[in-house]
């Protein structure tokens, strides 16, 4: 019987579907709330983190407007004022519900921001205290690991980026295909075993990656560790660079997630090249065919352009977790220690 987790990864291409539809004629509204706002800011945690890392990337690669990201704990601990009149807030919260975040949002608006909750609950309290919502079409997630939440969060980082950009219609194109190839490389699952096998068998493993496929790395080796439950490190390609890959050696499994296309692609089949020659092993995921070459194991990505590949790239990603989960003997659908609701600090709960 599949898992819970398998499951609701294969439900995806809908949820892509029905977040899209959903979401895209939101476009005006985003736009004329941002009017007069020179800058974005992002208020996340945990995986919603991950997915906020791709909507600042895509703000200031293809729209060109600046973006950031708040640490929560300002607004809730150091309760700092800050002069937020020329900023649209972007909260992210799979539930909507995490108590952290929302005293964010009306931190930020108290502060002169404008606000935007995205969440996949259209009664949550982030919701209701927006200025604007976009809520995802993921529907109810059972497994503890966000898996459809997440891609519908990136779905509306896409959305958000492009309703800023100068013509907001230019990627409608290639966002039209991104269910289909969701769907494509659920099916195919090329790779996949090959690289769980990997995984199994390494003593330690670190994920990278870089410009818009950074939160990708890092959403992956966030759900290696806490679904298989071993010890894994995400990196940016420059940070792994600056030091930690010193430590590279035998023994070592890195994973290395990549666009088909774009600036930072040489970098990073070159990167797979520098790491094999210091013994470790190399599972790629996505890139194009030299990069596929530098890697040991290599688990084909989406046929998307670097602006919109993080949402096809997750999958093989998410294919991966499940199945070394499963052959480490262990639960993917409730991970030892972690539950939907935790505890971000002891006074508060947040939804994960």
């Amino acid at each position: 019987m599949p898992t819970q987790m398998a499951r609701e990864v294969a439900e995806q291409p809908d949820a892509v579907r029905r977040t899209l539809h959903a979401l895209i004629p939101q476009r005006d509204a985003i736009r004329a709330l941002a009017h007069g706002r020179r800058r974005v800011l992002f208020a996340a945690r945990g995986s919603s983190d991950n997915a906020a890392i791709y909507g600042r990337y895509l703000l200031e690669v293809h729209a060109g407007v600046a973006g950031g990201l708040v640490s929560p704990s300002i607004a809730t601990h150091y309760r700092s004022r800050l002069d937020l009149s020329d900023a649209v807030v972007v909260s992210v919260s799979q539930s909507g519900a995490t108590e952290e975040i929302v005293a964010t949002q009306e931190w930020a608006r108290d502060c002169g921001a404008a606000t935007i909750a995205v969440a996949n609950v259209a009664d949550a309290p982030l919701v209701a205290a927006a200025d604007l919502a976009l809520v995802t079409q993921a529907g109810p997630e059972l497994a503890v690991p966000a898996t459809k939440t997440y891609l519908a969060q990136l779905v509306a980082m896409a959305v958000l980026g492009t309703a800023l950009a100068p013509d907001p219609t230019a990627l409608d194109h290639d966002l039209d295909r991104v269910a289909g190839e969701v769907a494509r490389l659920l099916e195919t699952r090329v790779g996949v075993d090959a690289a769980v096998a990997a995984l199994r068998d390494a003593e330690y493993a670190v994920v990278s990656g870089r410009g818009l496929l950074m939160g990708t790395a890092l959403e992956t080796a966030l759900k290696l560790e806490e679904t298989c439950l071993r010890p894994v490190r995400g990196y940016s390609y420059a940070d792994l660079r600056h030091g930690p890959i010193s430590v590279v050696a035998s023994g070592v499994t890195a994973v290395l997630v990549a666009a088909a296309d774009g600036p930072l692609l040489a970098p990073m089949v070159e990167l797979a090249g520098d790491l094999t020659s210091r013994g470790a092993g190399i599972v790629g995921i996505g890139g194009d065919a030299a990069f596929a070459a530098a890697c040991v194991v290599h688990v084909p990505g989406p046929g998307l352009p670097e602006t919109l590949a993080p949402m096809g790239t997750m999958i093989p990603a998410q294919l991966i977790v499940e199945g070394l989960a499963r052959e480490l003997g262990l639960d993917p659908d409730n991970p030892r220690g972690l539950a939907k609701v935790t505890s971000t600090d002891p006074w508060k709960e947040a939804s994960r």
